[in-house]
């Protein structure tokens, strides 16, 4: 390519690459994959090499935004080379071996894994379940390459560890005490975050060291569980409002949120796996500083590997990769680290001389897993209404295996979207699993479109009812305004009923559509209005079903406050809000009482979350509904104030971990915060209990490994039984 031409594509990538960043860094709503975002990178990064003359020294990748003081970094954050190419990473393997001074592997024979060392003391990473031990490196997971040559003593020990697919942040401690938080911005300067970074609740505010080093920077990575990506994105679509496209926009819109209790309302969490500026040596290998982090206290990755030579690094990211679907994490690929420091300081950084915008080390290099993709065809689009009457388009798909799992469907967001990607009834389309959890429409196969596709027509009428949809004020979505339809109506009822709400037993989605059809109830108040009499013409034989269900409805008049609060389908309150909501007011008189200071008073109630909760109290039909659903008898029950006598676990954190024979994990969490414990995720010295069951795991030998008492089920339930 001539100069001119190279020149003027070089200024295309940076201005296209720029408006990818501000979507992606600031607005946390890309418009392209990482994989296509990473091939325009690929591409500049080339021109620029072949072009130095018209290269530039301007940062691609810059997150910084308005709102946030900034902050310089005591040691300029980096980013890796990253690659999807096998080859390309022997490569790097062998700038190593030159680099390090090492002779590259002679005969050939099978590469052999260093299993990595017993996890250290800390806080691993918090998995709900113990995660599988990752499999023996002469059994590998993917078909085995081909013979490759025997890694000699003098080939270097490289880690490799999974890519999570988060924001990367560095923490400042002083003196072992968290003091500030800053994100990677441009690599020399960031925005410091550290009010938002101290609601993470794995992350500890100060380390587990008599004599930690005066000034020390901790580089890690926020993210995001799947879970709570999903749950979010139920609310955003309950509310109209657009959804994220994948954990990681998500983790990147909650860090820059101005609210600190709306950041700790999404349950962000953190791993740490370097260091920028230390005043003190930490470690002399990266193996060294992963047992170093996890004995502060710090959260680490459990997944990790030190190899000899590259072909036992490829076949550690082999397994990774087929361990990885299995994570309650978003992970991209796999970070392949020289292990030895001395040998980092050595190899040093590509662009030397620079700064810190332009600095990759060299003795680094991130292999990304190309995106899990599928081609399959649109058999129709079909047209949900939740149970705030948003319109939500979903493509029906001819099934496609995509990352082990069979998919038949895919949601298309909205009309926008649709629109956008000119998705057709009849397309073959390209499907890829968001955040490898959600299936997506990524484009349209233009080339297979069948000549009789025509373009889709979003409905103007809800598919429900017939009435015509309107516009969400300031959203993309369509909604059905009628607070009669019968799929909102049945929404409403299945949420209100189901187990995360009043939990009332055998009124799931399919007997409330029976009971909806039949016009036996139209309102939740009618719930409480059901008698036998009323359900015994439903089925044959079915006086003790409908004595069952009338005794469950009635049990449900007294459910726990929390779960009335949670089933009233408030926008942006679940569960967790719904409880910190009934604690601070504990009756529905309280509750209907109160004001923005009242909300905002409460912890874990953000102000988006407050002014819907507001928008509710102050609608005149929800005030009309409280009403009579207490006419009906609901009389929730308030949350019991603790005693020392009723919450013997005041002030207590357990871990859950295993199978219990006579309890499910939802009803010992329960039991715990009825006793005024509270329930963690993770093992760590401030732990008080770990509750172990059957096939209990890693938490279980952590807790071990700290001393922390270990309670089995009949020790756990005579702890929380009543004194005489």
């Amino acid at each position: 390519m001539s100069s001119p031409s190279a020149a003027a594509r070089i200024a295309q990538l940076r201005s296209e690459l720029a408006h990818h960043d501000e979507l992606y860094y600031r607005q946390a709503r890309p418009e392209i994959s990482d994989f296509e975002y990473d091939l325009l990178k690929k591409e500049l990064e080339a021109l620029e090499a072949s072009q130095p003359a018209v290269a530039s020294s301007a940062r691609i990748g810059d997150d910084r935004s308005e709102g946030f003081v900034r902050a310089r970094h005591l040691q300029g954050m980096t980013t890796l080379d990253n690659t999807y190419d096998e080859a390309e990473l022997r490569e790097f393997h062998t700038r190593i071996l030159k680099l390090t001074g090492r002779k590259p592997a002679g005969s050939a024979a099978e590469p052999s894994v260093e299993l990595p060392p017993p996890a250290p003391e800390g806080m691993l990473f918090a998995f709900d379940t113990p995660p599988p031990a990752p499999a023996a490196a002469t059994k590998p997971t993917s078909p085995s390459p081909p013979a490759a040559p025997q890694p000699s003593a003098d080939e270097p020990l490289y880690t490799v560890e999974p890519k999570v697919d988060g924001v990367a942040i560095s923490l400042t401690y002083t003196e072992g005490r968290l003091t500030r938080a800053v994100t990677r911005g441009d690599g020399e300067e960031g925005d410091e975050v550290t009010a938002n970074v101290r609601t993470i609740r794995n992350l500890p505010q100060s380390l587990s060291d008599a004599t930690p080093p005066p000034l020390i920077e901790i580089r890690g990575e926020i993210f995001l569980r799947n879970e709570e990506f999903q749950r979010i994105n139920r609310l955003q679509e309950e509310a109209g409002l657009e959804p994220y496209a994948n954990p990681r926009n998500l983790t990147a819109g909650t860090v820059k949120l101005l609210d600190s209790a709306e950041v700790a309302s999404r349950g962000l969490e953190i791993v740490l796996y370097g260091i920028g500026h230390s005043d003190t040596a930490v470690a002399e290998t990266q193996t060294g500083l992963r047992a170093r982090l996890a004995a502060w206290g710090l959260p680490v990755l459990p997944h990790f590997w030190t190899v000899r030579g590259i072909d036992a690094a490829l076949t550690a990211i082999r397994e990774l990769d087929a361990l990885r679907h299995g994570f309650p994490f978003a992970t991209d690929g796999a970070v392949v680290k020289l292990d030895n420091m001395a040998e980092q300081r050595r190899a040093g950084f590509r662009g030397e001389g620079q700064s810190a915008r332009k600095l990759s080390p060299r003795w680094a290099c991130a292999y990304k897993f190309a995106p899990d993709r599928a081609e399959t065809l649109v058999r129709d689009i079909t047209i949900q209404v939740g149970r705030t009457g948003a319109l939500t388009p979903v493509a029906e798909l001819e099934p496609v295996l995509l990352a082990g799992t069979t998919v038949r469907r895919a949601t298309l967001h909205n009309a926008d979207e649709i629109a956008r990607k000119d998705v057709r009834i009849g397309d073959t389309v390209l499907i890829e699993k968001a955040g490898e959890i959600i299936p997506a429409v990524i484009s349209v196969v233009l080339p297979k479109r069948p000549p009789t596709c025509a373009a889709y027509v979003f409905p103007t009428a809800c598919p429900a009812c017939q009435t015509p949809v309107v516009r969400v004020e300031g959203g993309v979505a369509w909604r059905c305004p009628n607070p009669d339809c019968p799929e909102q109506l049945l929404r409403r009822l299945t949420h209100f009923a189901s187990k995360a709400c009043l939990d009332i037993e055998g009124l799931g989605e399919e007997m409330v559509a029976l009971f909806v059809s039949n016009k036996l109830i139209r309102t939740l108040p009618d719930i409480f209005r059901l008698r036998a009499a009323d359900l015994l013409p439903l089925k044959k034989s079915g006086e003790v079903w409908a004595a069952k269900l009338i005794a469950a409805i009635d049990t449900a008049r007294r459910a726990d406050l929390w779960r009335v609060i949670h089933g009233l389908g408030i926008t942006q309150v679940g569960a967790a809000s719904a409880k910190d909501l009934a604690r601070r007011l504990p009756s529905l008189e309280l509750f209907l009482a109160a004001d923005e200071l009242a909300l905002m008073s409460i912890s874990g109630i953000g102000e988006r979350t407050a002014a819907f909760i507001l928008e509710w109290l102050r609608n005149d039909s929800n005030r009309r509904l409280l009403a009579e659903l207490q006419a009906v008898g609901l009389t929730p029950t308030p949350p019991a104030a603790p005693t020392a006598a009723t919450a013997p676990l005041t002030g207590k954190t357990l871990v859950l971990t295993g199978t219990l024979p006579g309890l499910s994990r939802e009803q010992a969490t329960e039991m715990i915060e009825a006793a005024g414990g509270k329930v963690s995720g993770s093992v760590s010295k401030k732990t008080s209990y770990v509750l172990a069951g059957e096939e209990a795991g890693s938490k279980l030998e952590k807790a071990q490994s700290l001393g922390i008492p270990i309670l089995y089920e009949a020790a756990f339930r005579a702890l929380l039984a009543p004194r005489e």
